[in-house]
């Protein structure tokens, strides 16, 4: 009953009335102190005279977190275990057991391992199942399981698991966890030095600046820097990392507000390390922010090609701002802007469809604008390739995969029914089948786009009592859906082995061995060293 109340009529006015607020918030103090006032008179009114006990601390929470949610996905209410976590993204250290911990329909999953650290001395791999942290069940435990790995260091925990169906003991032993970066850099064929850049933390750009010096010693004569799968982070150090390769003072992002002390210029502060090393910065529909400011920078100033397929498209800054408690407020501040002057964001919050989504721009709504040498770029979109890769985008069926466990699961299957297995894995034609017969087998859900639709009819259908009578219909339609969606997985059968090969080698040779087969066996990385390796190519594209 209390989460009824709290869910359904507390976030409901809350939303409402601080929704008012933020629309109609023209610095008019007096407004927003009257519905600070109506709010505080509510809230002290109901928990006081409601039916049932209630809990102010969660009902506060949940109301918080639904109104923000009005605004955009990135401005959010930090409670106090939360800015801790914000706390360990921006610098990537922490006391803890160095997994990725994930939970997915109510089970708490080791994800994956980082080599060399407690959970991978303790011996625990990715599939894991924890059901238990010191005297802690985490069968009702409701908040984030991965705090529990948390503690001073040298601290000892007892955690219980479920390994293949057998549940096992086991014992951590918490120590200082320092994810890179730069977790992989190494020097290619032809001179060509590739860095891998994989978050933009407080210590990003010194990173990637003693990879490229080291590079250099070892004789790379061109760079890539591959910023895939890089949801951004801090925006000085991507303003750091593209001063390794232009001048001094050169303006790399700008930021506008409606708020003028949020309107700023980043310049670059320090003489460079290299301005004519040819570079190729690779980038995917997973680079966002930060990744796109220094992929944005680097084609608006003509300093190197930009490769692979469009980035994610988020041209918004927040910033954290501390409240009481020990609580902050991660706010959008402002929108940022390339040297070209464009804003590469690509979802438009202050317009909803009738869904309540944010409405994408499409491209004929983009906007052209000029680089330093006066090839034309685009906003509204995220960063579009000077070299687009269109085999590497992800079909809808792998897509679809993606937002399941399905991969993730086979492949935890397979990695116990292979130990043995030296060198890189490699998924057959046989085990491609045997994974098709997994999806159907765990009876697994792909929601493509067709399938979310003939839910929704069969939903409507219900409302108004014609399921019955439509009911051989739909299962035709039903049968005919599952027939293409066996033909898609088919037709995707290289890109579908390739995400299971790549999902198993992280389990053999961790992330780090991920890093090295694609030095050896990755299309953007085989298509950038071609691209460096021809100055005529590399030349024209850039005077385009």
């Amino acid at each position: 009953m209390k989460r009824f109340f709290s869910r359904k009529i507390i976030v409901t006015i809350v939303a409402t009335t601080f929704l008012f607020v933020g629309v109609s918030f023209k610095n008019d103090f007096f407004e927003i102190a009257k519905q600070i006032e109506i709010f505080t008179g509510l809230f002290k009114t109901v928990n006081q005279n409601y039916v049932d006990e209630t809990n102010p601390g969660e009902m506060m929470d949940i109301a918080i977190k639904n109104m923000l949610k009005e605004l955009d996905p990135y401005t959010v209410f930090f409670n106090e275990q939360d800015v801790l976590k914000f706390k360990i993204n921006n610098t990537g250290e922490y006391t803890g057991i160095g997994a990725m911990v994930q939970r997915s329909e109510g089970k708490v999953l080791l994800k994956e391992i980082y080599k060399g650290f407690p959970a991978d001395k303790a011996g625990l791999k990715a599939g894991d199942e924890v059901i238990q942290i010191g005297d802690i069940s985490l069968k009702e435990y409701k908040e984030d399981a991965s705090q529990l790995f948390r503690g001073a260091k040298n601290t000892k925990i007892e955690i219980q698991y479920i390994r293949q169906g057998k549940t096992q003991n086991g014992a951590i032993i918490l120590d200082d966890v320092e994810i890179k970066a730069v977790p992989y850099f190494s020097l290619l064929q032809n001179n060509i030095g590739y860095i891998v850049l994989n978050k933009f933390t407080d210590k990003s750009s010194f990173e990637t600046k003693a990879a490229l010096l080291e590079l250099k010693k070892q004789g790379a004569t061109k760079i890539i820097l591959d910023l895939r799968g890089n949801p951004g982070g801090l925006l000085h150090e991507a303003v750091n990392i593209c001063n390794l390769f232009v001048p001094k003072n050169e303006l790399i992002v700008t930021t506008k507000s409606k708020n003028p002390k949020h309107n700023s210029e980043y310049r670059t502060k320090n003489e460079p390390i290299d301005l004519e090393i040819p570079i190729a910065v690779i980038v995917d529909g997973k680079s966002a922010s930060a990744s796109e400011i220094v992929a944005g920078a680097i084609q608006d100033l003509d300093r190197g090609v930009i490769l692979g397929t469009r980035s994610f498209g988020k041209g918004l800054v927040q910033r954290p701002l501390d409240l009481s408690y020990g609580t902050q407020v991660k706010v959008t501040i402002s929108r940022y802007y390339t040297p070209s002057g464009r804003c590469i964001q690509a979802l438009d919050y202050s317009k909803k469809d009738e869904n309540g989504k944010a409405i994408k721009k499409s491209q004929n709504e983009f906007n052209a604008f000029k680089t330093k040498a006066g090839r034309t770029v685009y906003d509204g979109g995220g960063v579009l390739p000077d070299v687009e890769v269109e085999e590497t985008k992800m079909a809808n069926i792998t897509e679809a995969l993606n937002k399941t466990d399905a991969i993730f699961n086979f492949a935890t299957k397979w990695y116990y029914n292979n130990l043995n297995v030296s060198g890189n894995p490699s998924i057959s034609d046989t085990d491609f089948n045997a994974f098709k017969a997994y999806l159907k087998q765990e009876n697994v859900s792909l929601d493509t786009e067709t399938n979310k639709a003939l839910k929704a009819v069969l939903e409507s259908a219900k409302k108004e009592k014609i399921d019955k009578q439509i009911a051989a219909e739909y299962k035709q339609l039903e049968l005919a859906i599952e027939k293409n969606i066996d033909a898609e997985l088919d037709k995707n059968k290289a890109q579908i082995k390739k995400l299971i090969q790549e999902d198993l080698i992280t389990r053999y040779q961790y992330r780090e061995g991920l890093y090295l087969f694609y030095t050896q066996e990755n299309v953007e990385i085989e298509k950038a060293i071609l691209l460096l390796n021809n100055e005529t190519q590399y030349k024209s594209i850039l005077k385009k």
